[in-house]
């Protein structure tokens, strides 16, 4: 059957045209989307038909075994051409002229998509997210194993069509579709850290700890106001020597009290009053006693202990 001068299959719609990038009709806009441009004579034929709307169609290139899904922006193309994106025609291993089979088709509504950048660079944008809802509104259908272009910021970022469900191709208009990524094409896993060797290895490697110095205290230098030098501070050592020589001059000065206990009665026998002694009472007197004549003390080897309370005593009834 024709329709045209072209041959068409009855109840839907099928047809070979020869395709072209948009830049032969001054169509820059659909460069960011997945719409093509057909002749008027389809837009007759589709009308007669009952197909589902918005118009979806498969593009197939026999030659190369390619297939990909497209909407259609107008019908303004000259009959027996369509202009298409060229990155779709790179999709499909298109050039200039070839011929490519259009065909209406009924898609699903898509759930999930799973997405993997071609490079790094498209994840450092600001807002990714952001940037591929708004390019994805210029697209109406998606399909498993294609790679869009997502323009931004005066670059081109191309981006895989992983995975799609419910189906290897999906529409996208008008639904709630989930959207995963894959790592980027490009993208290395950093470097792991080598395995360390046993326990044994690391703790010959290991220092050990610096011993921390201990707490000296009073260890600063004392200035006088006078301006005179400062007597150096005693060391611990001579001070544990002064502590050794404190029980000896206990006992020096035990034995000094008890002399000057003894010479007492040789004091007051020289003329010298001595208040609270039996020596100023004039009625009696203590007999004097007589002086003995001190011999020389032997060396004594060892040094006598200081016993208190060794002295004479006297008594004021005489």
């Amino acid at each position: 059957m024709f329709f045209n001068g072209y041959p068409y299959h009855g109840g839907s719609f099928e047809q070979s045209y020869r395709c072209y990038p948009a830049s032969f009709i001054e169509k820059p806009q659909i460069e960011s989307g997945d719409k093509i441009i057909m002749p008027p004579s389809a837009l007759d034929r589709l009308a007669s038909l009952h197909i589902d709307y918005p118009m979806l169609f498969e593009l197939r290139n026999d030659g190369a075994n390619r297939v990909s899904h497209c909407g259609v922006l107008e019908f303004i193309a000259e009959e027996g051409m369509i202009y298409m994106p060229y990155w779709m025609m790179e999709n499909m291993l298109l050039q200039e002229g070839d011929i490519v089979r259009v065909k209406s088709v009924s898609l699903p509504k898509g759930t999930y998509v799973k997405l993997q950048p071609h490079t790094q660079d498209f994840l450092d944008i600001s807002n990714p997210k952001a940037i591929l809802e708004t390019t994805l509104r210029n697209y109406s259908c998606l399909t498993s194993g294609d790679s869009i272009m997502v323009a931004y910021n005066n670059k081109k970022y191309y981006i895989d069509i992983i995975e799609t469900k419910p189906s290897h191709a999906i529409s996208i208009i008008e639904t709630d579709c989930e959207v995963d990524f894959a790592p980027p094409l490009d993208y290395k896993e950093p470097e792991r850290p080598a395995v360390s060797a046993p326990g044994k290895a690391l703790a010959l490697d290991e220092e050990p700890p610096a011993e921390e110095p201990k707490f000296n205290p009073f260890t600063g230098v004392g200035r006088r106001l006078d301006g005179k030098p400062a007597q150096p501070a005693p060391s611990p050592a001579s001070t544990s020597v002064s502590k050794d020589k404190q029980p000896a001059l206990a006992s020096s000065a035990g034995k000094s009290a008890a002399g000057s206990s003894s010479q007492s009665p040789n004091r007051q026998s020289q003329g010298k009053l001595v208040f609270g002694s039996n020596a100023n009472r004039p009625t009696k007197e203590a007999p004097k006693e007589p002086v003995k004549e001190k011999k020389p003390e032997e060396p004594q080897k060892e040094e006598p202990k200081f016993q208190p309370f060794q002295g004479k005593k006297y008594s004021l009834r005489g």
